[in-house]
């Protein structure tokens, strides 16, 4: 079986890599202890080759060495040492003077790599900002590009500035010349004075940026002066950046001023372009500022642990428009009732919250649709070509291992065959990114299921579209308008710097591209070809507009299907019998409901081609109804003016409570956050 041997596998190939360092070092502590100087010499050798080898390509065993205490600093000591002794060994009694100096030198070395790791410490405390921007001018904080790499990065330092000490010993225990040795180590400490003296003068108080008030003072300028009133908070892990950017578009059209508030700092260069200005505030002390903004709404597309601490201020509405909706638990959860309002697609959601009694009152749930699906072309009738393009979309095993979550493992691959075998039928399986992270099984379905669609597109062959020279210039332009506007190695302040006023009309430069991207890119692949998308481009909308048929689990990839009213399918792995899967996902009333041995994958086909055979229809735009609402007024419509509603309704909380909170004394209000918190 392939998954109990992966992880054997990845095991031994760790086992691997610890053994050979650790062989040569051994091997380096035989050449010196003999003494054999060619032993001493090749073994040295090898240890910096491997050394460098696994900065390249094993970066994660570098952490395990940290954990063991065999860091680069050990390791590159431990070298050194074995080379010393190893000189001692093969030199004569009566050099033992002249090798002194030598030993001396290296040990001023090391305690100058002390200092810079304590000084580079300093720079990246006076780097390390309470406030981080995307799209304002910052130009007030004294920002400047980040230091050189290798003055932040200890074990590349160590490694490279103490190479010519490493070398010019090894020379030295070869040739029998301590002047090597004695150039090599005058070497090394000149490179460390530099790089010592080049993060000093970064302490300087004309080459600091701003300090924590000053950056505090200039963000309370920027809110008095930018005057926000609608902004969207998002709280999460670096995979989940895809739940805020769905959200970009429809923010930046509200006619408001909108501010997008982050909590991570990491997750500042993950939001997609935007004009939009973005703000991240880690700690809750410079949180608690929005109380005095104007800022009158904040829109929540997640909920996490930080949220509770935003919903404390008092000034602010706040509305749960989640990332997308389904029958799944987590589309009604009981956190929802925190919030000022619920902002839902249709009906149907509004009907979830009711049957869930998670505490979240009918009054405060709002119908908006979803404005990301406004672009999603609508059925146009059955294929019109030679193929059928279906779109196998599973999402992933989920956090509970609840077997109906992801069709993957019981029924992926018996969905692909199925599809496989028909010759009309042209196959796009995008799996979720998240495919795998949970369940090792799931994972490798996922490898099966792609090596299914590679063995069947072998099989394969027909005529190939000339290559796109109207691709390549949109992939060249659509990368310029995406890029990140600094340097590999640029830290939060050189990013904050070099981001500072967006280009104009970026964002809508970006979305213009990229529908010109994908149109050109559907258009250079066979019509015969199956796909496996996994990129970040084609999105997945765009996978719906090329697709004739969607088959996919219970999620919200169901419900913004059935913006285009295509027909769907929705595979049952729960273990329920048909009727009762279909009573507990409102979802798939409209769906043809596909067993995990994918029966019924003919006839299903069989009525996308021929519209008389598909019953569904009347179904599918009666729950399209339900699910997202009317199709006017469009759902960015009702957005904007749910946003309106609400701000209304700031505003006019703020006007009633005013005078109260001007009779208060300094300090009666709240308590300050909890040192816990500040530290967040």
């Amino acid at each position: 079986m392939p998954e109990p041997s992966s992880p054997r596998r990845r095991i031994a190939a760790k086992l691997l890599v610890l053994a050979v360092p650790a062989a040569a070092f051994v091997a380096q502590a035989a050449g010196a202890l003999l003494p054999n100087a060619p032993l001493l010499l090749a073994a040295t050798a090898a240890s910096l080759a491997v050394e460098g080898l696994l900065y390249r390509w094993q970066p994660g065993m570098l952490t395990l060495f940290a954990k063991s205490h065999a860091d680069i600093t050990v390791r590159h000591v431990l070298r050194d040492l074995l080379l010393v002794v190893g000189l001692l060994r093969l030199g004569e009694q009566h050099r033992e003077n002249q090798y002194a100096p030598l030993i001396a030198g290296l040990l001023v070395f090391y305690a100058l790599h002390c200092a810079i790791q304590a000084v580079s410490i300093l720079v990246r405390r006076t780097r390390t900002l309470p406030v981080v921007t995307r799209n304002i001018d910052a130009s007030a904080l004294r920002l400047s590009r980040a230091p050189a790499t290798l003055l932040r990065r200890p074990g590349h330092r160590l490694m490279l500035v103490g190479l010519p000490a490493t070398a010019g010993l090894t020379a030295t225990a070869v040739g029998d010349d301590p002047r090597w040795a004695a150039a090599g180590v005058a070497l090394s400490l000149l490179l460390a004075l530099t790089g010592l003296g080049a993060l000093l003068l970064r302490l300087l108080p004309g080459r600091r940026p701003a300090d924590e008030q000053e950056v505090l003072d200039w963000f309370d300028a920027w809110l008095a002066d930018y005057r926000p009133t609608v902004g969207l908070y998002f709280s999460g892990g670096p995979s989940s950046a895809y739940q805020a950017n769905m959200w970009l578009e429809p923010l930046a059209k509200l006619d408001a001023r909108p501010v997008i508030i982050l909590r991570e700092r990491f997750m500042v260069p993950k939001l997609a372009p935007t004009d939009i200005p973005v703000v991240c505030l880690p700690k809750v002390s410079t949180l608690m500022r929005l109380e005095q903004s104007t800022l009158q709404v904040l829109i929540h597309p997640s909920n996490s642990g930080k949220t509770s601490q935003v919903l404390r201020i008092p000034t602010i509405k706040h509305t749960f428009v989640n990332h997308g909706e389904s029958d799944k638990l987590s589309s009604c959860n009981p956190y929802a009732k925190a919030y000022d309002e619920v902002w839902v697609a249709g009906p149907a959601a509004r009907e979830r919250y009711a049957l869930a009694e998670v505490g979240v009152e009918d009054k405060d749930v709002v119908e908006i649709g979803r404005p990301q699906l406004d672009a999603v072309r609508p059925y146009a009738g059955p294929p019109a070509g030679p193929y059928t393009t279906v779109l196998y979309a599973p999402t992933w095993e989920g956090w509970d291992g609840n077997p109906g979550n992801t069709s993957v493992v019981a029924a992926g691959e018996n969905l692909v065959r199925a599809l496989l075998a028909d010759p009309g039928v042209r196959l796009l399986y995008k799996p979720h990114p998240l495919t795998g992270s949970v369940d090792p099984r799931a994972g490798a379905a996922d490898l099966r299921i792609r090596e299914l669609i590679r063995a069947a597109n072998r099989r394969r062959s027909g005529p190939r579209p000339a290559p796109s020279g109207e691709l390549a210039r949109l992939t060249a332009e659509l990368d310029r308008l995406t890029a990140a506007t600094y340097r590999s190695a640029a830290d939060q302040v050189e990013r904050m710097r070099a981001q500072s006023a967006p280009e104009p009309g970026r964002a809508e430069a970006v979305a213009r591209t990229t529908a010109a991207w994908e149109e050109a890119y559907w258009a250079s692949l066979p019509e015969w070809e199956h796909q496996v998308v996994t990129d970040v481009r084609p999105a997945l909308y765009s996978c719906f507009d090329v697709a004739d048929l969607l088959i996919s689990d219970v999620s919200s990839v169901i419900s913004d299907f059935l913006a285009s009213e295509k027909p769907y399918a929705v595979a049952n792995t729960s273990g329920l019998p048909e009727e009762a899967f279909r009573q507990a996902f409102p979802t798939v009333e409209a769906a043809t409901v596909l067993a995990p041995d994918a029966c019924g994958v003919a006839d299903l086909l069989q009525s996308v081609r021929d519209p008389q055979l598909d019953k569904l229809a009347a179904a599918r735009a009666e729950l399209k109804q339900r699910l997202l609402g009317p199709a006017e007024p469009t759902s960015q419509e009702r957005f904007d003016a749910a946003v309106r509603s609400l701000c209304a309704a700031a505003a006019a909380h703020r006007s009633r409570t005013a005078p109260r909170l001007a009779a208060e004394l300094p300090g009666q209000r709240g308590q300050s956050p909890t040192q816990s918190e500040t530290r967040a």
